[in-house]
């Protein structure tokens, strides 16, 4: 069985993401609201697979602090609320190249200020301000770490101590028809946390979505969809059983879709299971990286990615390793395989190594690029320091190689 979502119809749109830049409301003006989202460009479909397993062990509880408590019985979503929402976070990310600003939610995972979110709430952001619920105070946040191709990112609070956090549960036991309630920052409004509930009405979904303001698409696997009427702003808030423990992180949502032909206005939501989540945080934790995994402060490039005709897409975009995109999607064009550039930021290690829009990266570090993800992936394992190549084809058709050193940007 499959669902099957228009894009070009916005009132059967699919799942986009339920937070993060461009998600929630911007707190206030006259900062812009970032309208990025992730649109469905496939088919949501049934995959094989399991949870990764593990609850975080390791983390570094250096103030001892309180863990919500689940219960023998199950729960009203009122009494789960209150349980819950002291170990929430609101967090709200701040996009400097382009003055934006975002909220999304975020689960406590240690008492000194470790936290759990998506990757796309902190996505693009050159500063994080996160309030907790629990103590009501406001911490700016630094980024551990992130798996952009997961969707997954852990924080950490500046000054952080005995925080509330979170109970966790075992996703692995969820089962379809299972009662749940969703705990967010909807809109991004703040104060206490909304509450959407609901039950589980599939598992191990999978969604292929891009991003409106890029051209990175990604896929997610494995993730539990519930009908919970989650709303932008709720991504990277928990979604919890019957006994207030958090089995799932939520991370997308959509609704009037249609199905086998048929019309629905039934929402569909989207959580990554918790303990996958906490597989990879227990990753970025250790400070291990891998080819999906970065740790650290991000790469930057500073570039504007245009279309490729490889890609076959044609909207530019903000390459969230490479730099600054183009909001209007007017990128240039180019019949090179590769990575056309629509233009660079100045200052830039890209703008500084006589990079311009017109020329198409053919590679970066050695690697072959062909879209937006691929620039994204090829710069995963870098760092703000290092050295790479950026292979390109210039506006006369030459090739040229450069050796650049990256800057330190926005979080991917």
């Amino acid at each position: 069985m499959s669902h099957t979502f228009d894009e070009e119809n916005p009132e059967q749109a699919g799942p986009w993401y339920a937070g993060g830049p461009g998600y929630g409301e911007p707190p206030m003006p006259p900062r812009r609201s970032r309208k990025r989202g992730l649109i469905a460009t496939g088919a949501v479909a049934l995959v094989a697979g399991g949870a990764l397993g593990g609850l975080i062990g390791s983390m570094n509880h250096t103030v001892a602090g309180t863990v919500t408590a689940s219960s023998r019985t199950a729960l009203s979503a009122s009494q789960i609320a209150s349980r819950v929402d002291p170990a929430l976070v609101d967090v709200v990310s701040t996009d400097g190249y382009q003055g934006a600003t975002a909220a999304g939610t975020g689960i406590v995972l240690s008492s000194n200020g470790e936290v759990l979110t998506n990757n796309h709430v902190i996505e693009g952001a050159t500063s994080i301000k996160v309030t907790d619920i629990g103590n009501g105070k406001t911490y700016t946040a630094t980024v551990v770490g992130y798996d952009a191709s997961h969707d997954v990112a852990v924080i950490q609070l500046q000054g952080a101590s005995g925080l509330t956090t979170a109970n966790l549960g075992n996703s692995s036991t969820v089962q379809t028809g299972d009662s749940v309630t969703a705990l967010g920052n909807a809109e991004g409004k703040g104060g206490t946390p909304s509450v959407a509930s609901g039950t589980v009405t599939a598992l191990n979904q999978s969604i292929t979505a891009s991003d409106e303001l890029s051209s990175v698409s990604e896929q997610l696997t494995g993730l539990i969809e519930t009908n919970a009427p989650i709303q932008p702003g709720d991504s990277g808030g928990p979604l919890v059983n019957s006994y207030g423990q958090v089995i799932g992180m939520d991370t997308a949502a959509g609704s009037n879709y249609q199905l086998q032909g048929q019309s629905s206005t039934a929402t569909q939501a989207y959580a990554i299971p918790i303990d996958d989540a906490l597989s990879i945080a227990k990753q970025i934790e250790s400070g291990t990286t891998s080819a999906d995994v970065h740790i650290g402060a991000t790469a930057f490039l500073g570039l504007e990615i245009g279309s490729s005709s490889s890609s076959g897409n044609g909207s530019g975009g903000f390459d969230p390793f490479g730099g600054l995109g183009d909001p209007n999607g007017q990128g240039s064009q180019s019949s090179t395989n590769g990575v056309s550039i629509a233009g660079t930021v100045s200052g830039s290690p890209a703008a500084n190594a006589g990079l311009t829009a017109g020329d198409t990266i053919t590679a970066i570090g050695g690697q072959s690029v062909a879209s937006a993800e691929d620039v994204a992936h090829a710069l995963v394992k870098y760092h703000p320091g290092d050295s790479i190549s950026v292979s390109y084809t210039d506006q006369s058709g030459q090739s040229q190689t450069v050796t650049l050193t990256l800057a330190s940007g926005p979080a991917a």
